[in-house]
């Protein structure tokens, strides 16, 4: 039977989720892993490729074990074989037509930004970082012009290969905690680079740059060039995936929990 696996990982000691010819991917490890407990290569499917120094909260996996071994071995086992930068945190068993990326019905990211005036240290591989004080009120507002289903061409990078631009975000919410200012999105899918574009240009109307309806302009125009530059993959988490119940999947959030003191 297929098993699905929860994944989390550090992105800021990979190049990338999907396997690189010279390794240096979470795939690579992750594969490599598996395969020293089932005795014979492993090759496992993601439910959405994260970029250099992104991280995962959790990611899901499947992939079909070429041998027989218990729950456990697929857990505390792969974890023995893995670098501490990447741990298996569940397996369920699950139906062969089951996919991980494409049974997934919504995908969520938080990015995490530090607003304050000097840059962080031990935050630096796990936070985007602005420097000036911006109005999380006025980025709301702005925000909701980006709720529902549009076309998303001008958050998507020029290498993405999505077949369409068309996206359905389901909630963006913008919280603060102190110096810290998280931006949680769900969406069926992202486009390549459109959560950091987005964080970028809501940052533009939180620093009194633009007003909050240039958001809707933006996105309306379809034009890349008229959005914010592209922040950071520091702050990037990927935070969950969501599927119908009836794979039995763990249903939740795991917000970032491993993040440094100052933050």
């Amino acid at each position: 039977m297929r098993l699905a696996l929860g994944i989390e990982y550090d992105g800021s000691r990979f190049l990338g989720w999907q396997t690189q010819p010279g390794g240096g991917a979470v795939q690579d490890v992750v594969q490599t892993a598996m395969a020293a407990i089932a005795g014979e290569e492993v090759k496992v499917t993601c439910a959405g490729r994260t970029d250099r120094g992104v991280h995962a909260c959790e990611q899901v996996i499947h992939f079909d074990p070429p041998a027989a071994r218990p729950d456990s071995a697929w857990v505390r086992g792969v974890n023995a074989m893995l670098p501490e930068s990447v741990a298996v945190l569940w397996v369920r068993p699950v139906e062969d037509v089951f996919h991980a990326r494409f049974s997934a019905i919504s995908r969520s990211y938080r990015y995490v930004l530090l607003n304050r005036g000097v840059r962080p240290a031990l935050a630096a591989r796990h936070a985007g970082w602005f420097h000036r004080a911006l109005d999380v009120d006025s980025m709301r507002r702005a925000a909701e012009f980006l709720v529902g289903e549009h076309d998303f061409s001008a958050f998507r990078s020029a290498e993405c290969q999505a077949k369409t631009p068309v996206r359905r975000v389901k909630r963006l919410e913008i919280e603060r905690i102190g110096e810290r200012i998280d931006f949680v999105i769900t969406a069926n899918a992202f486009l390549h680079h459109m959560v950091r574009n987005i964080v970028g240009t809501l940052v533009y109307v939180g620093m009194g740059k633009h007003p909050p309806a240039w958001a809707g302009d933006v996105l309306a125009s379809r034009e890349r060039a008229r959005a914010a530059p592209t922040f950071g993959p520091e702050g990037l988490y990927l935070e969950a995936v969501d599927y119908v119940p009836q794979w039995g999947l763990p249903s939740g959030r795991r917000a970032p929990t491993a993040l440094p003191a100052e933050l």
